[in-house]
C-alpha cells in the first residue's frame, strides 16, 4: 500500500512551532488587549481640527465592555467612560518647549498644597471607598481590640502610649490603638491621638521607625504639624481601600513637600 503523498512530505515538527508561534502571537495580543480595559484611553492636552480633545489607544485598541461578576454579588463594567478620572490637578506646567506643546515630558509645578491636592507623589486613585474583605465578607484592617485572639507578642515592644515625633523632633501625638491585618498578620497602622484637640489620625506602618528604649515612634515623612492634616477616615472600627491611598499617598508626599529644603536640588 502506498503511502499518502501530502503527509509523506510534511515536516510535523515545523508545523507544530508555526502552531506554536501563531498560538503564542494571539495571546500576547489578546492579553495586551486585556490589559487597555483600565487607564485607557490616554488623555493627551492636544486637540484635533475640530476642537475635540485627543486620545490615545495604540494597538490593540480599547477591548468592548465587559460586566465582571464579584465576589460581594455586586457587577462592574469595564471599560466604562463615566468612571474616568476626572478630577483636576492642581499645577502648572513650567519650562515647556514651544515646538511640541505643553504636554510633552513638561514638569509639573503645584499651584496650592501639593500634600492635600494629590500632586506628585501625593497623587492616589479614586479607589472603592469600601474595605478590603476577609473571605467571609468581615473587614480584613481592623482596630486589635475587635480582631478576637490578637494580641503583641510579648518578646516585641507594644506601641500603644508611645509618643508619635514627626521629622522636626516635636511632638504630635501619643498612639492609641494599632490595626491589624487579619489576613497577612501584621500592623497596618498605628492610630495616634493628637496633642491638644485629640483628633484621631492613622499612621502607616511603613513609615514609622520605632525607639522601644525611649517609647517613641519616629516619623520622617512629615512634621508634627502637618499629623493635624492627615486625612481622615469615616470610621473607628475600619478603613476603606479609598482612604487607605490617601493617608499613604499623604505621608509619601511629605519625602519630598515636607520642608521647602527638600523640594530644592542638592547642589
Amino acid at each position: 500500500m502506498q503511502s499518502n503523498p501530502l503527509f509523506e512530505y510534511t515536516d510535523t515538527a515545523q508545523l507544530a512551532l508555526y502552531g506554536f508561534w501563531v498560538f503564542f502571537a494571539a495571546l500576547i495580543w489578546y492579553l495586551h488587549r486585556e490589559d487597555k480595559r483600565e487607564g485607557y484611553p490616554l488623555d493627551t492636552h492636544r486637540v484635533d481640527r475640530h476642537g475635540n480633545p485627543e486620545t490615545v489607544e495604540g494597538f490593540p485598541g480599547v477591548p468592548c465592555a465587559k460586566v465582571f461578576r464579584l465576589a460581594d454579588g455586586s457587577e462592574i463594567r469595564v471599560p466604562d467612560a463615566s468612571r474616568a478620572d476626572r478630577r483636576p490637578v492642581a499645577a502648572r506646567q513650567v519650562g515647556w518647549d514651544d515646538r511640541y506643546g505643553p504636554d510633552v515630558g513638561a514638569p509639573l509645578d503645584p499651584t496650592g498644597n501639593p500634600m492635600a491636592d494629590g500632586v506628585g507623589p501625593a497623587a492616589y486613585a479614586e479607589r472603592a471607598n469600601q474595605p478590603e474583605r476577609m473571605l467571609d465578607g468581615s473587614a480584613m484592617i481592623v482596630p486589635l481590640r475587635l480582631a478576637a485572639g490578637w494580641s503583641v507578642d510579648a518578646r516585641d515592644p507594644d506601641p500603644r502610649g508611645m509618643t508619635v515625633c514627626g521629622l522636626d523632633g516635636a511632638v504630635a501625638g501619643t498612639v492609641k490603638e494599632i490595626w491589624v491585618d487579619r489576613a497577612e498578620p501584621q500592623i497596618r497602622y498605628l492610630e495616634v491621638e493628637l496633642n491638644g484637640g485629640g483628633r484621631h489620625v492613622m499612621l502607616p506602618s511603613g513609615f514609622v521607625r520605632y525607639d522601644a528604649a525611649h517609647r517613641k515612634v519616629k516619623v520622617a515623612s512629615i512634621t508634627a504639624a502637618q499629623f493635624g492634616a492627615v486625612p481622615a477616615i469615616g470610621s473607628h472600627e475600619q478603613i476603606t481601600k479609598l482612604e487607605e491611598d490617601r493617608i499613604c499617598a499623604y505621608y509619601a508626599s511629605g519625602h519630598l513637600y515636607a520642608t521647602p529644603a527638600r523640594i530644592e536640588s542638592l547642589i
